[in-house]
């Protein structure tokens, strides 16, 4: 890639992993190029389902090439997932066919089935508490967000308490394989594939990121004026929302501002621990490392 891509939208997703038709879980946010603020964008009738947003990517394709951020794992630590494949060595893509063909079954994108299965979930902590094996495996990705002091994301494999995030993981590898194979020539997914010129581009982000970067620490933002100064700081016009905003409607505004600033960073498509691992199998969280030094080395791996 000789430069960073160009995009005429930038679109932030907060996601859910949750079983049901619709959740208040998933909002959508969009802007443009320059520093027009983000806006809302709302689901049919009022509610995004998985399918929904699915559906929304690919007809918004017409609108030109748009850098858009999901807030799910795009895959599993590898240290564990790689057991599901005896004799060789899998791509995230063999993960995602893997998760499919376990949760074929399940309606609208969710992944459920493959925590619950009684082979590829054992490595998950599903109920009670922390059990012995337990040991919380994390990407690398992940480790370098926490160096950075970014936050720090959950493990994919833990299954408890609200910050949970393994179930909204799996349902967005289903959603991502389906929206690849249906426009494989109008889709990348970062960092597993290559961006090109005129392709929408799907990356992993992570809200608190932005909002780490705004002065927010680890506060949420559920107030208009508080949305606003988070944009302000991310270099966009503010959007003038008065009130009360739920915190996932807020993450989705500020992370769409996020993305359009990162966007034209070419550090942050090539950071410094962004390596072959990440590229094929584990994937990277968008605008982490950027700024450092190649991340520190993990902790010794699960048994």
């Amino acid at each position: 890639m000789s430069g960073p891509p160009v995009f005429d939208r930038f679109v932030a997703i907060d996601w859910s992993g949750a079983r049901g038709r619709r959740y208040a879980g998933i909002a959508v946010a969009e802007c443009g190029p320059g520093d027009a603020p983000p806006v809302p964008v709302e689901g049919p009738g009022g509610w995004w389902s998985r399918t929904a947003v699915f559906d929304w990517l690919r007809a918004g394709l017409e609108r030109g090439p748009a850098l858009v951020g999901i807030d799910c794992a795009f895959s599993l630590p590898f240290a564990v997932a790689e057991r599901g494949f005896p004799g060789r060595v899998p791509t995230v893509f063999d993960l995602w066919d893997l998760v499919e063909s376990v949760c074929a079954g399940e309606p609208d994108f969710g992944g459920a089935p493959f925590a619950e299965h009684e082979r590829h979930g054992a490595d998950f902590w599903r109920a009670g508490p922390q059990p012995d094996w337990y040991c919380d495996p994390h990407r690398a990705a992940e480790h370098a967000c926490r160096a950075e002091g970014l936050g720090n994301p959950q493990s994919p494999y833990k299954l408890i308490g609200s910050k949970q995030v393994g179930k909204g993981g799996l349902a967005g590898m289903r959603m991502l394989r389906a929206l690849r194979m249906a426009e494989p020539e109008r889709v990348a997914v970062w960092p597993f594939d290559e961006p090109a010129p005129g392709r929408t581009v799907l990356a992993e982000i992570y809200p608190r990121l932005f909002l780490k970067r705004t002065g927010f620490g680890q506060r949420k933002i559920r107030d208009g004026a508080d949305v606003d100064a988070a944009l302000t700081q991310l270099g966009s016009r503010p959007l003038g929302l008065a009130g009360a905003v739920s915190d996932h409607a807020a993450d989705a505004l500020v992370s769409a501002a996020g993305l359009r600033r990162l966007a034209g960073q070419p550090e942050v498509w090539a950071p410094p621990a962004l390596d072959g691992r990440a590229r094929r199998q584990e994937g990277w969280i968008f605008g982490v490392g950027a700024r450092t030094t190649p991340a520190p080395p993990a902790p010794p791996p699960c048994p």
